[in-house]
């Protein structure tokens, strides 16, 4: 069965439903893919991680911008980072944090350097970089072009596990984190 790309209405929710929703779904990137296997989600109101608690770029962001359009951020001056805001009754924002890949492998591993699959896409920094994701890509809509997308198969069951997030110090209790369950592609193990 083909995959359907993933609407704007699809993130007309709130940011924890469509993070535990996303795995498990293709992200396509031009010639690249790859299975999500790890998300974060991250609330615009009273979640002290969120870019939307300290910065008003990022709530000017969500004012103007639709549901299903990419968050790119550089991080620590080191690593892009990829995000798809959500506006539902909450609003917010899902971090993509590992993907199984799936075609494209070859330019994954010219782009990063590697040659251990697992390891191209296990954390967020390496995603964007395997995916030559960057800030050019910020405000795009994810939800009308086939090459910059998400798809899923609906009819396909996924095991989703929840934890606490990782790489934070402020809201880090927020078991917002989810993986799809035994992945050996996310960036680090469940601590079940």
């Amino acid at each position: 069965m083909a995959k359907r790309i993933l609407p704007a209405s699809f993130f007309k929710r709130d940011p924890v439903t469509c993070a535990r929703e996303l795995v498990g779904a293709e992200l396509i990137w031009g010639d690249c893919s790859g299975v999500i296997v790890e998300t974060e989600a991250y609330n615009a109101v009273n979640d002290e991680a969120a870019h939307t608690f300290t910065r008003p770029s990022a709530r000017s962001f969500i004012e103007r911008n639709g549901a299903g359009t990419a968050y790119v951020y550089f991080n620590y001056g080191m690593h892009w980072m990829l995000n798809v805001l959500v506006k539902g009754n909450e609003k917010g924002f899902v971090l993509f944090r590992a993907l199984e890949p799936k075609t494209g492998i070859q330019q994954m591993k010219k782009r990063r350097g590697l040659r251990d699959v697992k390891r191209l896409c296990s954390g967020p920094g390496k995603l964007t970089q395997a995916l030559g994701i960057t800030g050019r890509h910020h405000e795009m809509n994810l939800c009308t072009d086939r090459q910059h997308c998400f798809a899923r198969d609906t009819n396909v069951a996924v095991d989703v596990v929840a934890d606490l997030r990782i790489g934070i110090t402020r809201s880090a209790h927020y078991p917002w984190r989810f993986t799809l369950r035994d992945s050996p592609f996310v960036s680090r193990a469940v601590k079940l």
